[in-house]
């Protein structure tokens, strides 16, 4: 009785030894409407990097960018390029011109714009517009680049043949491709600064370039796991075993959460295995040592 005794002591001890450690749980979900979520994005707090918490959330079923400028609704993320794609509500597009502020980027966001993007000006004034001024200098006297790229002068024909914008007969001379060589840290297309009523943004001509009712409007953006851009293996783990990626605590420590609402510093396969009976499941670091122990206790207590 004594050899039971002491080893059903030991058993709760050892097995804080081995086991993963259970934290308290969060509620991550593994997708917000008909978007599937992964890292490094969330769904709530402690879901996901918490880099990327304040800019991307999840409200009612709507995954949403927030920037300085507004909010502006995710509509597709390309997980294998490391890309979200938005679209601004206040855009003109083939089918609706309407007046703009513009749009910006935080100097601490962690996306940066892709090369595909393409910014159109619309309804600039000509005379007073920084984006027109040809005889500005920069501070080494160099003549300055210009804002606009004559390439895309096509580019504002389509657009101002659109329905939308060619019943308000604004000259195709107050339309700009927007292409500054510098954007600095943070990318700010303030309309009201270039004195320009509207903007239209687009990252595909969909193979026909001169069709603007089906490019793809909006704004791709390009994210990065972190300085080398290596994907957390421990992230990868506990996605493989059907949780999802979060944190907590004061340092932001990793966790995985579980289908079962249950955290852990690792992943979920023991997790499912301890709700379950101790089934069978792929194994993880202490887990055969616990079923031998199983074992042992279970021939002592014959």
């Amino acid at each position: 009785m004594k050899l039971k005794r002491c080893f059903i002591t030991l058993l709760p001890f050892i097995s804080l030894i081995f086991l993963p450690s259970l934290v308290s749980s969060q509620a991550c979900q593994r997708n917000c409407g008909n978007l599937p979520i992964k890292y490094p994005f969330g769904t709530g707090p402690g879901c996901g990097d918490p880099r990327f918490q304040q800019y991307v959330t999840c409200d009612q079923q709507k995954l949403t960018l927030t920037t300085h400028t507004g909010n502006y609704p995710i509509t597709n993320i390309d997980y294998s390029n490391q890309v979200i794609y938005i679209s601004d509500p206040s855009m003109s597009t083939c089918a609706c011109s309407q007046p703009s502020k513009g749009f910006g980027l935080d100097w601490d966001a962690p996306f940066s714009f892709t090369d595909d993007n393409v910014f159109t000006l619309l309804d600039c004034s000509t005379t007073s517009s920084p984006i027109f001024r040809s005889n500005s200098y920069n501070v080494d006297n160099s003549s300055a680049v210009p804002l606009c790229d004559k390439q895309g002068a096509p580019i504002c024909s389509y657009l101002y043949s659109c329905r939308a914008i060619s019943i308000l007969n604004l000259p195709i001379s107050t339309c700009c491709v927007y292409t500054p060589v510098d954007l600095g840290p943070s990318f700010e297309l303030n309309l009201q600064k270039l004195q320009c009523s509207s903007y239209s943004g687009f990252y595909s001509f969909s193979g026909q370039e001169s069709n603007p009712d089906n490019w793809m409007y909006g704004i791709s953006l390009k994210y990065k796991f972190n300085v080398y851009n290596d994907y957390p293996n421990s992230c990868a783990d506990c996605e493989k075993s059907y949780g999802v990626c979060g944190y907590t605590g004061t340092y932001n420590s990793f966790v995985c959460n579980c289908p079962n609402g249950i955290n852990t510093t690792s992943t979920c396969f023991f997790v499912s295995s301890f709700s379950n009976g101790l089934r069978l499941l792929p194994l993880q670091t202490g887990t055969l040592f616990i079923y031998s122990l199983s074992w042992i206790l279970a021939m002592v207590l014959l």
